[in-house]
């Protein structure tokens, strides 16, 4: 089976971590977004990978060979020239992909369960012609939606104003007709059929394919990390952080409060690491306290309380010293 992943996007709610690279290579929890996608993808049926770029694409194919090249029997670098769309992301795959049956996952969405399990869950309905990851939702206006009837999909709508169910579409689609899911996608973009966002979007597609009677079925995801955001981006690092175990060298005169991943060729001194920190490679931190952050290669943390951040690669943060003769019943923030 093939793994498709469009990763052609800006990741313009990452500014300024996509400044400089893509946003699948924004890293957490020890690696890059892709790598986490990839590992997960290596661990599965999926034996071959097919990646929609565009933006920053160098870097991308760069690390996705060094790290993942020898793990999969063919990895395929389609290009999206125009973003215009998830749909339309999706419509470059049509010749690599050859109507075999795909899996398709967004590049910025990491779930909890492994894709092997949303497989088995696809193929014990038995006849479908693809299964689509349901998950309910209290805001269902912010979703692609899917209205089910006796576990098929009778309706899918691109975040509407008035939503019909909760179940919002998750971002991962199995497709076993994937010749009608290409017909689908052919027919909006030639015939300028865009949908929300003025795009061509992939929600439309399948709509079109459930109308031409092919037959969708449904399977819950319990859990998803969304990627593209800073908020988002430091939970699911969180996250990741608790599902791992890893070993964690001992600092002078320092305080390690686990979760933490450490890379190489760290050094930290007089300082507190923890809880929830990744630390990338090449890493420097003196006389701070660091939690609930992501630290990029080759970052310089000095003096300074750091809660809740995201710090790029080779920047650095020092902070100021004070000081202070502070009266009686008197409170200062900094």
């Amino acid at each position: 089976m093939k793994g498709v992943i469009p990763v052609a996007g800006k990741g313009t709610r990452l500014y300024p971590q996509t400044h400089t690279k893509p946003k699948p290579l924004v890293e957490l929890a020890g690696k890059p977004v892709i790598g986490h996608i990839l590992d997960r993808f290596e661990q599965s049926k999926i034996n071959e990978v097919v990646l929609v770029v565009g933006y920053m694409k160098e870097q991308l194919i760069d690390y996705v060979d060094n790290a993942f090249g020898s793990k999969f029997n063919e990895i395929y670098y389609v290009e999206q020239d125009n973003r215009e769309g998830l749909g339309h992301a999706i419509y470059q795959a049509k010749d690599v992909v050859n109507d075999e049956p795909v899996i398709i996952a967004l590049g910025d969405m990491i779930f909890e369960k492994g894709y092997n399990e949303f497989i088995l869950e696809h193929e014990k309905d038995g006849g479908l012609d693809g299964s689509i990851g349901i998950k309910k939702v209290k805001e269902p206006s912010h979703y692609g939606i899917a209205t089910i009837q006796n576990n098929s999909i009778k309706k899918l709508e691109e975040k509407p104003d008035e939503p019909e169910s909760n179940n919002a579409i998750s971002g991962v689609y199995i497709i076993e007709n994937t010749k009608e899911l290409f017909n689908s996608l052919e027919y909006l973009i030639e015939n300028e059929i865009r949908g929300k966002g003025n795009e061509f979007q992939l929600t439309d597609a399948l709509q079109q394919m459930v109308e031409n009677g092919v037959k969708l079925g449904n399977f819950e995801v319990k859990d998803w990390y969304d990627c593209g955001r800073p908020k988002t981006l430091l939970e699911a690092n969180k996250t990741l952080l608790k599902q791992n175990t890893y070993k964690i060298n001992k600092f002078e005169h320092s305080l390690v409060n686990k979760p933490v991943y450490v890379g190489e060729n760290v050094k930290i001194e007089n300082s507190i690491i923890g809880p929830n920190v990744s630390v990338s490679d090449h890493v420097e931190i003196k006389n701070s306290i660091v939690q609930n952050t992501i630290l990029g290669k080759g970052s310089k943390v000095k003096d300074i309380n750091l809660v809740d951040s995201i710090v790029g690669e080779e920047a650095e943060v020092t902070g100021e010293k004070n000081s202070l003769n502070i009266g009686d019943n008197s409170k200062l923030e900094f």
